[in-house]
């Protein structure tokens, strides 16, 4: 196993436990709680409370996300669908897409980071 390879060994097992985590977390909430969390995340932020500026905090960072994605794929069509995917479905989208593209790119961070086109 090359040396790049090896450095990401850690990065790879972040992801494993962020997608387990993630999926076991979002299954006992929207069992206990059902899966309409927009009424709760959009009403925090109106309300102007601290559990809302922690959601539009993190829907900044999902936007970034979303950005990134489309700008790794060229803001193809394919690329825009990948950054919508990242916007929306977060962690739960991101992780395992980290996961396969760090495999694809055989462990080359600049692969992973800017994407094969550049």
């Amino acid at each position: 196993m090359s040396t790049e390879m090896n450095r990401l060994v850690p990065f790879r097992i972040l992801l494993i436990a962020m997608i387990i985590g993630i999926i076991a977390y979002t299954s006992i909430v929207g069992f206990n709680h059902g899966l309409n969390l927009f009424p709760q995340f959009f009403g925090d932020m109106i309300a102007m409370t601290w559990p809302g500026q922690f959601n539009f905090d993190f829907m900044c960072l999902l936007i970034f996300s979303g950005l990134w994605l489309a700008w790794r794929h060229r803001f193809s069509p394919t690329g825009i669908l990948i950054g919508l995917l990242g916007l929306f479905g977060g962690t739960m989208f991101l992780a395992p897409y980290l996961l396969i593209v760090s495999f694809k790119a055989k462990g080359n961070v600049n692969k992973i980071l800017l994407g094969t086109c550049r």
